[in-house]
């Protein structure tokens, strides 16, 4: 096998420099593999090697070599050792067992590139000082090369000392190209994100008379960038013109991150437009930028379809950009888009993080996706990650929307056995599972640890421990909790005075005199709405009082207000008053399509009202069939009850099997539909049937 001995060694510099400007890559010239030895003839007269012409891109040496002179040409010879001529790259022929070999191996680049690195590893690890810097750079000799010095400085890691490397070189060396040392300086820089002694170093090439160019300019960026600094990094492009300089494709799109990280969102949009147009090279962290701008503002659309422009361009989405798009698919309240954005980012082999999870978590929870948020929390969990007090709030909340009280009451000792501190949220939380499930001990333990812990109660937690007083029949304490509320300096809203009246419909018969008091102090139309219901006081116009009080409350409250007055008046066996609030609510628009008519079928639609308001309903709608049938009106083949089929999250009962028990003390012939669930369904002949056999059975009633 023949060495190849090549005195010109301009090829070997290439792969380096081609890439100095890449922020992406540290490439190194890698050791020759093919059967040559690669020689450099380094004659002391000829003149350095002229350095490093930038393009916008690459920095790399294009510039001329010194070829050897005619009297430096060697014969080319055969492996039998004759001359086969002459040749300006001086190849010769040496047998690779012979002594000489070795020593040729020796004095080829390849063995000079690896002392530069060691010289760089040297630098790296030494005291950040002059004299130590030069005392390991003195020992690679007096014949350095310009290139010599980007090989060191380009390896370093040591910020300090490649600053002081750097002005070695200048000192020791004639560079032609004086702005290529200060780029691959500004490099180590941005590699170590140090971002103010950049500045200064671009200073220092100002001061000594060094024009920045391209490479400058966007490494000083990238640093920024890198920095998380995004103010700066367009600061310092809009200086670019004031240099004459034109920024490239690759600054351009560097910078749509950067205005868009910044704040400067139309800017970024029109570069991005640009970039399409243009059909510039992005990179991972620049879309992600972007779905992260789309999903602030909203349009998550938006974000899918950046996603989507993406992948079809060939760009790889990394973590950042997935975790980017589960956070946006959370905020949207989409959790089947982020089940399959999980997926794809296990099938494309990227490793999820603890930001992940975490955004998984997020948009599970918030989507009240309970069995999936929980399965995120364990594999947490099995990974050793350490959740912070927003996610354990975030599965707490979940929790006592879910009533999964069992699970709440787990997490919350998991997070107080990492030492994970609670706050507010998290007891406020705590208190409306157990308060919601009618736990009243652990209730007010978790009341009394949140006093402890130093913070006040506040009209949410008052309002679930006076819920929780309530479902536990326990008067008392119920009144004891809203003068505390009123001794705090808290004024009772709307929603606070939804559920003290929904205490007031659990609340035994005897005892309502006691809240009538309460909740004329928190709200005084609708204490006397109560009042004129609990002491049957018949004087006043009660309807147009209670329409006074719908339409002084929020929007959100109207109907549970309803509900709750409805309930009260059924409980009170005040049948009149629950119809005429019924009639008011389907006036106000408080109801609406609660009775629907076609000619196939008539239904009663009743799965947005509370029992009582049910109740009442049903009652209406049966004096309505019978006012349509004794009218001569025609029933349509099939009339039905939709219920719903849910059942309310803290009890095991819905108002289906609540309404399949009335129905048949009714003796109703509606029966629940095996075909569609939440339907009680009859025929015509049933139902005409049942309504004459009704009346025929108060007339008997009557007489």
């Amino acid at each position: 096998m023949a060495y190849n001995l090549c005195a010109s060694p301009s090829s070997l510099y290439q792969p380096l420099c081609n890439s100095l400007s890449s922020p992406s890559r540290d490439p190194k010239p890698k050791p020759s593999t093919h059967s040559f030895i690669k020689l450099p003839t380094f004659p002391p007269q000829s003149k350095p090697f002229s350095l490093l012409q930038l393009t916008t891109t690459h920095v790399s040496l294009h510039d001329a070599v010194p070829q050897q002179s005619e009297k430096e040409e060697e014969n080319v010879r055969d492996p039998n050792g004759k001359a086969v001529g002459t040749s300006s790259k001086s190849y010769v022929w040496v047998n690779p067992r012979s002594a000489r070999a070795s020593e040729l191996r020796r004095k080829s680049y390849d063995a000079r590139y690896s002392s530069l690195v060691k010289a760089a590893q040297d630098l790296n690890s030494c005291e950040a000082s002059e004299e130590e810097v030069s005392r390991v750079l003195n020992g690679l000799g007096h014949n350095l090369l310009e290139q010599d010095a980007v090989v060191v400085v380009n390896n370093m890691t040591n910020p300090a000392s490649a600053l002081l490397a750097m002005r070695y070189f200048r000192d020791k060396l004639k560079f032609n190209r004086k702005e290529v040392m200060y780029n691959v300086t500004m490099k180590v820089l941005r590699k170590c994100r140090k971002m103010s002694e950049a500045e200064e170093l671009f200073d220092e090439m100002l001061q000594r008379g060094v024009k920045p160019d391209n490479v400058t300019f966007s490494t000083v960026i990238s640093c920024a960038r890198l920095c998380n600094l995004p103010e700066k990094a367009v600061e310092w492009f809009e200086k670019m013109s004031s240099y004459g300089i034109t920024p490239d494709d690759v600054t351009y799109s560097t910078m749509i991150d950067a205005y868009g990280r910044a704040g400067n969102v139309e800017k970024a949009f029109n570069l991005y437009d640009r970039a399409r147009a243009e059909k510039w090279r992005l990179d991972a962290v620049t879309f992600s930028t972007l779905i992260k701008i789309y999903g602030i503002s909203g349009n998550y659309d938006g974000c899918l379809n950046v996603y989507e422009e993406m992948k079809a361009l060939g760009v790889k989405p990394n973590v950042v950009t997935f975790n980017t798009l589960l956070d946006a698919m959370g905020r949207a309240k989409r959790p089947w888009k982020a089940k399959i954005l999980y997926k794809e980012l296990i099938d494309s082999g990227l490793t999820p993080t603890f930001a992940t999870y975490a955004a998984l978590m997020r948009a599970y929870g918030r989507a009240r996706y309970g069995e999936d948020a929980l399965i995120v929390y364990r594999e947490m969990k099995e990974k050793s990650m350490e959740l912070n007090v927003v996610l354990y709030n975030t599965l707490l909340s979940m929790c006592a929307d879910l009533g999964y009280v069992d699970e709440a009451s787990r997490i919350f000792e998991d997070m107080k056995s990492c030492k994970v501190e609670p706050d507010s949220w998290t007891f406020s939380s705590l208190i409306t599972i157990f308060s919601c499930s009618g736990r009243v001990s652990e209730a007010e333990k978790a009341l009394n640890a949140m006093v402890e812990a130093g913070f006040e109660p506040n009209l949410f937690v008052l309002t679930s421990m006076i819920q929780c007083y309530g479902k536990a029949q326990q008067t008392d304490d119920v009144i004891k909790t809203f003068n505390q509320l009123l001794e705090l300096g808290i004024t009772p809203d709307d929603r606070f005075c939804g559920c003290l009246l929904n205490v007031v419909t659990q609340t035994p018969v005897e005892e309502l005199g006691k809240l009538v008091e309460c909740v004329e102090k928190g709200n005084p139309k609708l204490g006397s709405v109560v009042k004129l219901l609990v002491k049957e006081n018949h004087e006043g116009n009660f309807k147009e009082k209670a329409a006074e009080l719908f339409t002084s409350v929020a929007s959100d409250v109207k109907k549970a207000y309803c509900n709750c007055l409805i309930d009260l008046c059924v409980n009170l066996n005040s049948l009149e008053r629950a119809c005429e609030l019924l009639d008011l609510g389907l006036t106000l628009e408080i109801y609406t399509d609660i009775q629907s008519k076609s000619t196939t079928q008539w239904s009663l639609y009743l799965k947005s009202l509370s029992l009582g308001a049910a109740l009442t309903a049903l009652h209406v709608w049966i004096n309505d069939l019978t006012t349509a049938v004794e009218s001569g009106e025609v029933l349509p083949p099939v009339l039905g009850i939709n219920t719903g089929h849910g059942k309310h999250k803290y009890s095991d009962k819905g108002l289906a099997s609540v309404f399949e028990s009335h129905l048949k003390e009714l003796n109703a012939p509606f029966h629940e539909a095996p075909d569609k669930v939440g339907w009680f369904l009859t025929t015509k002949v049933a139902a005409e049937a049942w309504l004459e056999a009704r009346k025929e059975a108060e007339v008997v009633a009557a007489a």
